[in-house]
């Protein structure tokens, strides 16, 4: 599955492992999100009713982990990560809303329509890079 995200993702992403106290995020998202089947992808809580275009939020590490929200287009073979938080922490939150769920659903879809995306993939060191996609 190539994963790919959008620009709130990357940025919150960022913001959250230049802390000390989030530093692990990275390598909870790699365990997480890399060479998995679609249905260990499909494994979270599924906020709309499609098989298809699944559009999850799921806990990665435990209760005191973060919460990602992400969208699956499987005809295409792609994941699309939407948003991150922490549970716990200076910078930890609970779930976000309803509307700010719905507001993700549709940025997502606006920025696959005109390839406003990164593809996220490993370097030789298994860290994370983004790549821009170019429009």
């Amino acid at each position: 599955m190539e994963i790919y995200c959008i620009e709130d993702f990357k940025t919150e992403f960022e913001r959250l492992i230049s802390k000390k106290a989030y530093n692990q995020l990275e390598q909870d998202m790699i365990d997480y999100f890399f060479n998995k089947s679609d249905s260990e992808l499909c494994s979270g809580t599924r906020l709309n009713n499609s098989d298809t275009t699944p559009y999850i939020k799921k806990r990665l590490n435990g209760r005191g982990g973060f919460r990602t929200y992400f969208l699956i287009i499987k005809i295409k073979n792609c994941l699309y990560l939407m948003f991150v938080h922490p549970k716990t922490g200076s910078m930890g939150a609970e779930n976000i809303n309803d509307e700010s769920k719905a507001y993700l659903y549709k940025k997502v879809l606006v920025c696959i329509q005109s390839n406003d995306v990164y593809k996220i993939e490993l370097n030789s060191e298994n860290k994370l890079v983004f790549n821009k996609i170019p429009s």
